[in-house]
């Protein structure tokens, strides 16, 4: 076939040869990326890991599976003793080849994930206490301990970083955004940016994750404008669940070359989808994969009221519609307000960018303003100055049975949109029951986002804490081994990130550190079976 993108299937099989070497690229009958009409049966190139999701999850991930290791650096010491102690005992070994159980015993951070608190402290020492400690590590480039894999996405490496609003500011500091291995004062110096602030625009945080990858070798993993469409087991069967108990701690085979090999092919993984050439046609693929990892974020799906009238155009879900309603000037000269629903960040963005641009707002949440679990209430107001300004606003300019809306802001605590009717008008229910009709020129929703997990089974909702329900990053994480993070409902799946309850790029690190060291040990009893069995002559390196 002639491909009508920027990479044919030669390519595609060049950038693999290099790492598998010249014996297996002879042996490939096919490319990574087929026809849909090849069947599952034909003799196929199998990946050992297919990462879903080109954000800061899965670069991480692909930074680790290429081999770079991390080591206690000569001179540091950690500040917590006890874990210092520990790192100690194994200083000539990788964190990657230690035990992150007994590295994590002990450590407390904001993420409920172990191995997340672990790595976070090891890069960041302290930092919710407010130190700026360096890492306790140091890198290592060992490429031995290369794991091939493909990371797919819909754009270029940075995943959802590329859509976020440019103008406000990021929640994290630019130093809790960095991956490992480059700062981002070290990539601000070689731009000639200067960082006025600590805290950052999410367009430098999309430029940083894009040079990262190209400046840490990491291209040849990366596939962009990637659209996933189904991802499945293989000839599922009743003899499938006997098989899962069979030799738990190795994947399910090395790549299929001989065919002999094709009774275990039910335990892999099928991904199809389809890439998006320049010419803007659709190029169908299907990759054959060991593992799958799940890096997808939570920005896939705005959450939803699931209210009538929802639909109707002038209801909006993203803080990138608004922008461009007001950069258009179609909210120019309204007389009525814009209806902001929602109590967290994006909803306070937007809160700012409509006080900003003075359009008046209606900012209506279910939430009493002194609800400890806002989370205005966790950010420190020297650090975060403009999102206390919204919160200040929330507390002192709300609605009461008595008064009428604010010409600039009114507040609306613990009320509920009940629906939105078609002349611009919104009914909303207070706690005690009382409804009240406002008239707006535009509503913006902004109450979280969710995965879409389409492509899965039913969804992905198998895979949760709470099983077929919705999977959601705060009510129903998927459910992970806390150090492998593969998923207990689904061997050879894995999951990262805000998928796991870790939205903070902090502490999503933390499991590409699980999920590497998982692989390096199935890979490593592969082998040696191999060796073993048939004398590595098949082997893949």
């Amino acid at each position: 076939r002639s491909y009508s993108g920027s990479e044919s299937e030669g390519q595609l099989l060049n950038s693999f040869v290099q790492y598998f070497g010249d014996s297996l690229g002879r042996k490939i009958k096919r490319m990574p990326l087929i026809e849909e009409t090849v069947m599952p049966g034909d003799s196929l190139f199998t990946l050992p890991v297919v990462v879903i999701g080109n954000g800061p999850s899965g670069i991480c991930l692909s930074y680790l599976l290429s081999g770079y290791r991390p080591y206690l650096s000569p001179e540091a010491i950690h500040p917590n003793p006890i874990l210092h102690t520990k790192l100690e005992e194994a200083r000539h070994l990788s964190i990657v080849d230690q035990d992150l159980e007994y590295l994590s015993e002990g450590l407390e951070g904001r993420s409920s994930n172990p191995v997340a608190v672990l790595f976070d402290t090891l890069l960041h020492p302290d930092a919710d206490f407010g130190y700026d400690y360096p890492p306790v590590l140091h890198w290592k480039l060992e490429q031995h301990h290369y794991i091939p894999h493909l990371v797919l996405g819909k754009g270029p490496p940075g995943g959802a970083w590329h859509s976020m609003e440019g103008s406000m500011l990021t929640i994290s500091f630019g130093d809790w955004m960095e991956l490992p291995g480059l700062t981002f004062k070290e990539w601000a110096a070689t731009k000639r940016r200067n960082i006025k602030s600590d805290r950052v625009m999410p367009e430098e945080i999309a430029r940083y994750y894009k040079h990262y990858v190209k400046v840490m070798g990491l291209q040849k993993n990366f596939r962009d404008n990637v659209y996933i469409t189904s991802v499945s087991r293989l000839y599922r069967g009743k003899d499938d669940e006997d098989r899962s108990q069979l030799n738990e701690n190795i994947s399910s085979q090395h790549l299929e070359m001989e065919e002999g090999q094709k009774s275990l092919i039910k335990r892999n993984w099928e991904v199809r989808g389809y890439q998006r050439a320049t010419d803007g046609s659709h190029v169908p693929f299907c990759l054959f994969a060991e593992n799958v990892a799940l890096a997808t974020g939570t920005f896939d799906s705005p959450g939803r009221l699931q209210v009538e009238g929802e639909d109707f155009p002038f209801v909006l879900h993203s803080m990138s519609d608004f922008g461009a309603a007001i950069s258009k000037g179609k909210l120019r000269g309204k007389a009525d307000p814009v209806l902001i629903v929602g109590a967290g960040l994006t909803a306070a963005d937007a809160v700012l960018c409509a006080y900003n641009n003075n359009i008046p707002v209606i900012h209506v949440f279910r939430r009493r303003v002194t609800d400890t679990s806002l989370i205005f209430k966790q950010l420190p107001k020297k650090l975060y100055p403009e999102y206390h300004k919204v919160y200040h606003m929330m507390c002192t300019q709300s609605h009461t049975a008595d008064s009428t809306p604010r010409s600039a802001y009114t507040s609306f605590p613990e009320h509920n949109v009940l629906s939105f009717k078609p002349e611009m008008k919104c009914v909303l229910q207070s706690a005690s029951g009382l409804k009240k009709i406002l008239k707006f020129s535009v509503a913006l929703v902004l109450i979280g986002s969710h995965p879409n997990l389409f492509f899965l089974k039913d969804q992905g909702h198998s895979i949760g804490h709470h099983s077929n329900q919705p999977i959601t990053c705060k009510g129903n994480p998927i459910e992970i081994d806390p150090y492998t993070y593969e998923c207990t409902k689904e061997a050879n799946l894995f999951a990262l990130g805000p998928l796991v309850g870790d939205n903070f790029v902090r502490f999503l690190k933390g499991g590409a550190l699980g999920i590497a060291r998982c692989l390096a040990i199935r890979q490593k009893k592969k082998h040696e079976l191999i060796e073993r069995g048939d004398g590595g002559g098949d082997g893949v390196p």
